[in-house]
């Protein structure tokens, strides 16, 4: 099934040799392994039942579509208020998925017993079927390896020579979006602008390549395209993710795998394997110029975009001179490649779409941003690194942002062995018992709450749900201080803790003060007439009361530009 490396010269044949019994073979045998699996699920007991927790919708699937789906905000906020710390969620045929907004617990979870939990292992297998054994795919040595290779291209020293790269793209969206609204207040799709710029940023400061010119009414990069639709396509794999994926990944060869992912007669697994490809087929072509500009030499690499100071041509040096195990394989250096792009590209996208949402519905807090950054552009011309981390009210509204929306709403953990995890606040269990820590038998799957934690009131005070970017301008209370909320950045679970911490959180700190900068300088932004819901997913998105060609709810924001 791992059909993102698999050249499409190998599977020309098969579309003529595929009969219909043969199909039906397949199909019948899928199910047949999948009811078997979930029969076996069934007679094992449930060791977690003594954890409260709502009531389940049903055994066999129990709430899974309440916690995985497009709505289901006031679940996870019901979640949260109800069940404050630990929760169990009844899961598919009977097992339990750990609802986690302690922190105490989320400390142990992603440091303290970091060597007991990992990311579930369809969310490693879906990581490498789609975006090969990147970071997102690896564990272990291997992904500690990695790692230290790519930790030094995300550097703030490293960060300070990318400025340029940063303003080149930004001055670039500036000019389109001017010459969008010049004759008057004109309506853009903020999240289009927001990614294609974030795709080109990761393009050309990550890769040394363009995906965009970011011309109004250019055609985007297929990349773009692939990228903007696999997150809302993954929404309904659930089952698939649970019950197939885990017992069929790695059966049989990826010849074999890709003619079985053809010969299904599934039109939503071939959509996301058209997808898959795209993506695949555009880091290998990037990989093999970068490749043979280095093998040209140095001034090679300094004709490409970038310069030779990307992210990618800084770890192929590096991999080059590197030996033994510390030696990252060619099909790791694509996979780096892929996941890179689709992290940088997606969430920090996102976040800047959310921040100027929310700018365009506080204009007050919109003038005062804007009046900071032209007092600091009057004085510093181009804002460089240093001037740009140290506008107190930039910071301010990115840091809210990021902590009332973040961009990933929560993160699973999987436990590879018996462990007891301590709890900050005790609870009461179903048999009456006062419970100071709980016991996460090997294979639960813990549900950390990324946007419960970041809105816990017990931390951030009483008005932890409201946007209120004035409360980083004065010290913090002891509250969020003595939390110890395992966030690497900010005391927030934006950008997680331990070692799956977002290696990239600088570069996306980064972007969006450059970004920001630019477009308030210059324009004004309010809201749209039209209804913007954000769907609750592995990404936020937000979307329109419209629908996309695959059927789903559009992703887009309209916001109302003008200039300033």
């Amino acid at each position: 099934m791992n059909f993102s490396y698999i050249p499409v010269s190998c599977l020309q044949s098969t579309g003529s040799t595929c009969t219909v019994p043969a199909k039906s073979a397949l199909t019948v045998l899928a199910i047949t392994w999948t009811v078997w699996k979930l029969l076996k699920k069934l007679t094992i007991k449930n060791p977690l039942r003594n954890i409260p927790g709502p009531k389940s919708n049903s055994y066999l699937a129990g709430n899974i579509s309440d916690v995985f789906n497009f709505e289901s905000w006031s679940y996870h906020d019901a979640l949260a208020r109800d069940y404050p710390g630990v929760a169990n969620i009844p899961s598919v045929a009977g097992s339990s998925l750990l609802h986690i907004t302690d922190p105490k617990a989320m400390h142990s979870i992603l440091l303290k017993d970091q060597h007991s939990f990992d990311t579930p292992e369809d969310t490693f297998l879906i990581n490498n079927l789609v975006f090969g054994p990147g970071v997102l795919s690896t564990s272990g040595d291997r992904h500690r390896r990695q790692r230290k290779l790519l930790n030094p291209v995300f550097s703030v020293a490293h960060m300070r020579e990318m400025v340029p790269i940063f303003y080149n793209v930004s001055h670039k969206l500036r000019d389109s979006i001017r010459k969008e609204v010049m004759a008057g207040k004109s309506e853009i799709d903020a999240l289009s602008w927001m990614t294609r710029t974030a795709l080109e940023l990761i393009g050309q400061s990550g890769l040394g390549y363009s995906f965009d010119s970011l011309e109004p009414g250019s055609e985007p990069h297929p990349f773009y395209k692939a990228m903007k639709n696999f997150i809302t396509s993954l929404q309904g794999f659930w089952f698939s993710r649970l019950f197939i994926l885990p017992y069929t990944a790695n059966v049989g060869t990826p010849r074999l795998r890709r003619f079985v992912v053809d010969l299904l007669p599934w039109k939503k697994l071939h959509y996301i394997r058209d997808l898959i490809d795209v993506m695949h087929n555009t880091s290998l072509e990037i990989y093999t110029a970068k490749k043979r500009a280095l093998e040209q030499g140095d001034e090679a690499l300094a004709e490409q975009i970038g310069m030779g100071k990307d992210i990618m041509s800084i770890l192929l040096k590096s991999n080059l001179s590197a030996s033994g195990e510390g030696k990252m394989p060619e099909d790791e250096i694509i996979g780096q490649m892929s996941t890179l792009t689709f992290a940088a590209m997606d969430t920090t996208s996102n976040a800047l779409s959310r921040i100027l949402h929310v700018l365009s519905e506080n204009q007050d807090a919109q003038v005062m941003l804007r009046e900071e950054i032209l007092q600091a552009q009057e004085e510093h011309g181009e804002l460089p690194y240093d001037i740009l981390h140290q506008l107190p009210y930039l910071d301010a509204i990115c840091r809210e942002t990021l902590r009332l929306f973040p961009p990933v709403p929560y993160s699973l953990r999987q436990a590879k062995e018996d462990t007891v995890v301590p709890l900050a606040r005790p609870f009461t269990a179903v048999d009456g018992k006062e419970m100071c820590e709980i016991f996460v038998p090997k294979g639960t799957t813990t549900f950390l709450s990324i946007l419960a934690c970041n809105r816990d009131p017990l931390v951030w005070g009483p008005d932890a749900a409201e946007w209120k970017p004035e409360r980083w301008l004065s010290p913090l209370p002891d509250s969020v201080i003595n939390a110890r909320v395992p966030g690497v950045y900010s005391h927030l679970m934006t950008f997680l803790g331990g070692g799956r911490a977002c290696i990239g959180f600088k570069f996306s700190q980064l972007e969006m003060k450059v970004v920001l900068c630019d477009l308030l300088e210059a324009f004004k932004f309010e809201s749209s007439d039209k209804t913007i819901t954000w769907q609750y997913n592995l990404v936020v998105q937000p979307t329109v009361d419209e629908l996309a060609d695959n059927g789903t709810r559009k992703l887009q924001l309209p916001l109302k530009v003008s200039l300033v």
